[in-house]
């Protein structure tokens, strides 16, 4: 079975992940769905400094402490974003990544640059033409649909690699 680690993104906490996580570990998987320092539950510990790469350490460390490798990482909205930097610091931990409705940035991109970027794959990304882009549409209909399957995704979805 499969290690997951689902992150959420802006103003919200890993309980929208709770349908998914509660379905997945039915199928045997191991879930992590944490909310990140000053979101959800832990809005109390909001402070200044807190940004997209302290929230990715603290998710690196939780797969540190926690021992997991062949991770299943999984972001939506800007946790798309913490997602790309966890998979950068743990890189060999990391077997797939999944963006679900996610912000991912490109090298050098800023988040005023992506929200007027267009969805289609650009021609000049390296290798882009081999590339299998997965829409994750199980994570959505988990909840309601029996057909729906993370393994299902699992055989659809690129293996998480760096261009070179």
């Amino acid at each position: 079975m499969s290690n997951y680690l689902l992150i959420h993104g802006s103003y919200q906490g890993g309980w929208i992940w709770k349908p998914v996580a509660t379905r997945l570990r039915a199928a045997g998987h191991t879930v992590y769905a944490p909310s990140l320092d000053g979101c959800g539950e832990r809005r109390h510990q909001l402070r200044a400094g807190i940004t997209t790469e302290t929230q990715a350490e603290e998710m690196a460390q939780l797969l540190f402490y926690e021992d997991l490798s062949d991770v299943v990482v999984v972001g939506t909205s800007s946790g798309g974003m913490v997602a790309c930097r966890v998979a950068e610091l743990m890189r060999e931990r990391i077997a797939r990544l999944v963006f679900v409705d996610a912000l991912a940035l490109l090298g050098g991109e800023k988040i005023r640059d992506i929200v007027t970027r267009s969805t289609s794959t650009p021609s000049w990304l390296p290798g882009a033409a081999t590339w299998t882009w997965c829409t994750c549409t199980w994570a959505i209909r988990a909840a309601r649909s029996p057909r729906a399957s993370p393994t299902r995704c699992a055989r659809t979805a690129p293996r998480w690699r760096t261009s070179t």
